[in-house]
């Protein structure tokens, strides 16, 4: 059973579209990170800063938990598993 990750519009031109893309075999958030820019080359960086963290701005959600509550990238995923990433949404 694949990973699901939910992919928000604005990054969907990268996918072709895909609003749900499927991964085989991630073991941590961030070998899912390495599988969606393989996939879908540019993504990552769109994601992620220079040192590979996830941007300030961008939530990932492991089963509607933020990662950043877990183990942040070291997070652990297993096959069934839905990743939603959220890009912040400004108030004002």
């Amino acid at each position: 059973m694949p990973i699901k990750v939910r992919i928000p519009t604005p990054l969907r031109k990268l996918t072709k579209e895909q609003e749900v893309v499927e991964l085989d075999s991630c073991a941590t958030i961030a070998e899912m990170l390495e599988a969606l820019e393989k996939n879908f080359p540019g993504i990552k960086e769109r994601i992620c800063d220079e040192k590979g963290e996830v941007r300030r701005f961008i939530n990932v959600y492991l089963n509607d938990e933020d990662i950043r509550f877990l183990k942040n990238r070291e997070t652990g995923i297993k096959a069934g598993d839905e990743v939603s990433i959220v890009p912040a949404i400004a108030g004002g």
